[in-house]
């Protein structure tokens, strides 16, 4: 039983919740809207490609290898190149496939005319979280929804697992002065619970069971999600138009970001991100996923098919699904509802870590989840395209094992005058020798992933840069060109540190060292020089060993810009939280259409966060005695 520390909520309309199961499905509905020959060739487009380019890969390196027959090592390096060239194939194969899209595919004026939904809840599931940031926040989306009254009506619920006193009392005070902003109309509650039981996911299923029934649909937001009154009534339209769709996920677009760092995943994402997202939804259709925020999902559907089981441990323990959201998709799918993406919705909004040392320990934690993933696989009734997005969500964290794998091996080419027999011997199995004429194939090799991996950036940037209201924000090309060069240098330079912190959260969750949840850390003030140097020992120590056998022995000097960079982990992690007021205006400010040219939502929840520190601010007035 739940238990509340505080509510302010509307008389309770229960929803039942039944438990499900990995190992039995229930009732499955029919899909009614048709399914299109294109459907399957988009998919055929996205697969074929990636698998025929892998294999020729693949072959063309066992024939080097094979003289005098493939050693063990040589079979584990073809497997580690296989899994890592696959990948890379597929996410340049999946952002191609994108641009495609853009090209031919017009946007939807609308499945069929149907009136809107009539009652709909906007859920903020909070923990120990910034009060005036998420009622700021909170403030300028119902005072958006406000200004354009429609047919439809929303209701904002902040659910609260805070435990700390003193944030709880906050939020008690930013409750108030936002019932007092929107007073009389009841558009907003607040119910903190006691006990956290199952973290997010029990958050949202207490709600669910309490009051889910008197709500045709619910849009799901986090702490630092910000989304505009058009944007969530264009997903609440969607839904209302697709009877098969049971969550329609947005394509939420990064802000806030006031340190180099930031700016760089800010830029990423706005600028080549989106092309991404249309390439996704090129190949996943009607099995989408959902990235636990910024979508809308209807209640019923969710309520009879997604409650999701404990995973079973050792000795009879129970363990919660930590990454959630990908396996409600599943499940969500599993019982005949679609799950889409929506890439062209504007005005849909998060925050993004804003140091790297931030970004690793928030990658720490999905990591644990993810890894679960693993062991859902061959859960009965599920989708293969919902399958694969749970394999990808493990295969985002092993993939930086096995590039450092890679590397490492790489790092050993050498050169002699005759290739041997197996570039593997036996009497030293960890000294690979290759050939001369392997050094030229090493550097083609090379040259083709780094090529494979800047292609979907190019692409990005020069379709981005076609579009009016691009050029009209930076003002030249010249401006635009700098930031997205700056950025590729950043991100070269950063990419080899976030591959070994992988690895370490990797191995984390493989040992089962599961990181306490705390709060991701939004602020921006960076670390100290000594504990930097405590995160980032590993990737250090590797880097000097790397460059210590390129200038000594015979490590391959292939790896240089990789070795750098990790040698270099300490500055370039402080240079991470450098604010991105100290840099020059220009290219180095790494700008985007949303800095130079700010949204109305981002600009009213700045002036409404603000507004509500102020009033947390101020003390408490005293009781009048009597």
């Amino acid at each position: 039983m739940t238990t509340y520390a505080a509510a302010h909520m509307p008389a309770r309309a229960p929803l039942q919740m039944p438990a499900q199961t990995f190992a039995q499905t229930g009732t499955r509905r029919q899909m009614t809207g048709p399914r299109r020959i294109a459907d399957k060739l988009w998919r055929v487009a996205a697969f074929l490609p990636t698998v025929l380019l892998t294999a020729v890969m693949c072959l063309s390196l066992a024939d080097y290898f094979a003289q005098g027959g493939v050693a063990p090592a040589e079979g584990a390096v073809l497997g580690l190149v296989a899994l890592t060239f696959i990948w890379l194939v597929f996410s340049v194969n999946t952002a191609l496939l994108g641009a495609l899209r853009v090209a031919v595919v017009r946007p939807s004026a609308g499945l069929a005319p149907c009136p809107p939904l009539r009652e709909i809840a906007l859920l903020i599931p909070v923990y120990n979280e910034t009060p005036w940031d998420v009622f700021g926040n909170a403030s300028a989306m119902l005072k958006e929804l406000r200004a354009s009254p429609q047919g439809d009506r929303y209701t904002l619920f902040i659910l609260s697992d805070t435990h700390t006193a003193d944030v709880a009392r906050q939020e008690e005070r930013a409750f108030a002065a936002l019932q007092a902003e929107f007073y009389p109309a009841k558009v907003a509650y607040y119910r903190r619970r006691a006990d956290n039981i199952d973290k997010k996911v029990g958050n949202i299923t207490d709600w669910i069971e309490n009051w889910g029934a008197a709500y045709e649909a619910m849009v799901i937001l986090d702490a630092d999600s910000l989304m505009s009154g058009a944007a969530i009534r264009q997903l609440s339209q969607a839904l209302a138009e697709d009877p098969d769709a049971g969550l329609i996920q947005s394509r939420p677009t990064l802000i806030g970001a006031t340190t180099l760092f930031g700016r760089v995943q800010q830029f990423s994402n706005s600028v080549y991100g989106w092309l991404s997202a249309e390439g996704l939804t090129s190949w996943a259709q009607h099995e989408g996923n959902y990235w636990g925020h910024n979508a809308i999902i209807r209640t019923r559907a969710f309520a009879e098919s997604a409650r999701l089981p404990y995973l079973r441990g050792r000795k009879g323990a129970r363990h919660l699904i930590l990454s959630h959201d990908f396996v409600e998709a599943g499940m969500l799918r599993r019982a005949g509802w679609a799950v889409r993406l929506l890439p062209r919705l504007g005005g849909s909004f998060e925050e993004t870590p804003q140091t790297l040392i931030d970004y690793a320990l928030r990658d720490r934690r999905w990591c644990h989840g993810n890894m679960q993933h693993l062991r859902l696989l061959a859960a009965r009734g599920f989708h293969v395209i919902s399958r694969l997005h749970l394999l990808q969500g493990a295969l985002a964290f092993l993939m930086s094992p096995a590039w450092l794998a890679v590397v490492i091996l790489w790092s050993f080419v050498g050169t002699t005058a005759a290739p041997p027999s197996a570039y593997f011997s036996t009497s030293n199995p960890l000294m690979p020798v290759w050939p001369a004429q392997q050094i030229d194939v090493a550097w083609v090799y090379l040259a083709f992933v780094y090529g494979m991996l800047l292609l979907p950036k190019i692409v990005g940037a020069v379709i981005f840069g076609l579009r009016r209201r691009t050029r009209a924000a930076y003002g030249s090309p010249r401006m635009y060109v700098g930031s997205i060069l700056f950025e590729l240098v950043l991100s070269v330079l950063y990419a080899p540190i976030m591959m070994v912190q992988g690895t370490i959260a990797t191995l984390f969750a493989a040992t089962g060292r599961q990181p306490a949840w705390t709060p991701q850390n939004r602020g921006t003030t960076g670390y100290s020089w000594a504990a930097i140097a405590r995160f980032h020992w590993v990737e250090t120590l590797l880097g000097t060993a790397l460059l210590a056998g390129i200038l000594l022995a015979d490590v391959s000097w292939l790896i240089l810009p990789i070795a750098i960079s990790l040698a270099a982990a300490v500055p370039l992690s402080r240079l991470s939280a450098l604010p991105i007021t100290r840099l020059s205006k220009g290219a180095l400010q790494l700008d985007t259409p949303h800095t130079l040219i700010e949204p109305h939502i981002v600009r009213l929840a700045r002036r409404e966060r603000a507004a509500m520190k102020k009033t947390l601010s101020d003390p408490v007035p005293p009781i009048a005695a009597e």
